[in-house]
């Protein structure tokens, strides 16, 4: 009977494609329907508590101080203030970290697998200590056990008298660009910018020319014609518009040193902290990526003459980055969102001053604690993004 009086919706419903889109069109509606219901729950809630929404509490003054800060801010600054400083420091640190750690990380990785027992061994034993002992303790320990004990400012720990270690931090020199040093710096980065277009967009006309030439002359052309343009360009740059670097020396001034670049204790202790960590992981990861690629590469590079350095930098990094750029990635998401602890020692990062002191003050919670999930989910986003293109970038392209 149903087959006579609905005989295309049965059809309809025996087909697996169309039952598939009408399970995930109820799928969506219901997804749908409960975000409504908790968004509408939720107004219902902070309006019978009498607690406003909005974010009209961005443009209301802070009133409160922040030890680190990368732009202009003093206590008459707003919340939506407070927010980019916060965001900036995370962002520091997060950089700082990733850096760190990756170069860290590829050392202690490929040392592991020297043939040097001593190497080896040393290294296996750094992974196996920081990655076993919780990240929170690593930040304590470097925090009050490390940088905690080191001296007063006057009775500093100096390094060849430009960079001093004491309880308020570590004092480096800064450098000091006059307005020809800042041209410079932008010429050489757009001419960076220009060498890496390029590169990626000739990438297979220039390995088939190579390829096709079948010598090392092309190879080597490519290459000079690349370092000049980046190096000259901004060389003649600098003579052309009188461009002066100084160095700015940090001076102790009474009771405290000025100049400079310093590095406050909180963000030297996080630093070291999600660095070291980190570094750890990627490390296992390196090691990983060099043990997935054949024997008989290695071999065959070794037969070629090739020495262990060039062996190691020419054919097995190159084709064990195909296996270790996935777990980096995951890894750099990790010590972003670890950045996060640095609540627990007073590093002023967006969790610290956005979401702590500023919901605190403001009891703007659902506004606040919405802002900061949207930047760690937007960071993370753009992390994954740039590597997972990096990663098509350096895949080897088959033939």
């Amino acid at each position: 009977m149903a087959n006579k009086r609905h005989p295309m919706l049965v059809r309809l419903w025996r087909d697996p494609v169309w039952r598939a889109v009408l399970f995930q069109v109820l799928l969506i509606l219901a997804v749908v329907a409960m975000v409504a219901w908790v968004v509408n729950n939720t107004l219902s809630n902070l309006e019978h508590r009498g607690i406003s929404t909005g974010f009209d509490f961005l443009s209301q003054s802070a009133g409160f101080g922040i030890i680190q800060t990368l732009v202009e801010y003093d206590e008459s600054h707003t919340f939506g203030r407070t927010f980019l400083v916060g965001l900036l420091n995370t962002l520091l640190v997060s950089f700082l970290g990733v850096i760190f750690a990756t170069v860290l990380g590829f050392l202690i990785g490929v040392a592991r697998l020297s043939s040097n027992w001593l190497l080896s061994k040393m290294a296996s034993i750094y992974i196996e200590v920081f990655r076993n002992i919780p990240l929170l303790l690593q930040i304590f320990f470097w925090y009050f056990a490390v940088l905690g004990i080191l001296p007063n400012p006057r009775q500093s720990i100096s390094l060849f008298d430009t960079i001093f270690l004491n309880v308020r931090g570590i004092s480096l020199p800064w450098p000091e660009f006059n307005a020809g040093m800042v041209t410079v710096v932008w010429v050489f980065v757009a001419c960076l910018a220009v060498v890496l277009t390029l590169r990626f967009f000739m990438r297979s006309w220039l390995s088939n020319r190579q390829h096709g030439e079948n010598n090392g002359r092309t190879i080597l052309f490519n290459k000079l014609a690349m370092a000049s343009f980046v190096v000259l360009i901004p060389l003649v740059t600098s003579f052309l518009v009188d461009a002066q670097l100084q160095w700015e020396i940090p001076e102790l001034k009474g009771f405290n040193f000025s100049g400079g670049l310093v590095l406050i204790p909180e963000l030297a202790a996080l630093w070291f902290a999600l660095s070291i960590y980190t570094a750890a992981f990627i490390a296992e990861v390196v090691r990983s990526g060099i043990e997935s690629v054949s024997k008989g590469q290695k071999e065959a590079a070794a037969a070629l003459g090739l020495k262990p350095r060039r062996v190691l930098s020419l054919v097995v990094i190159p084709q064990a980055m195909r296996v270790i750029i996935p777990p980096l990635t995951n890894q750099y998401l990790n010590l972003i969102k670890n950045s996060s602890l640095a609540t627990a020692i007073g590093y002023p990062d967006l969790v610290s001053v956005f979401a702590g002191t500023t919901l605190n003050q403001t009891g703007q919670a659902v506004e606040v604690i919405a802002m900061t999930m949207a930047v760690y989910l937007t960071i993370s986003l753009t992390v994954s993004v740039l590597m997972n293109f990096y990663n098509r970038w350096v895949s080897l392209v088959e033939r």
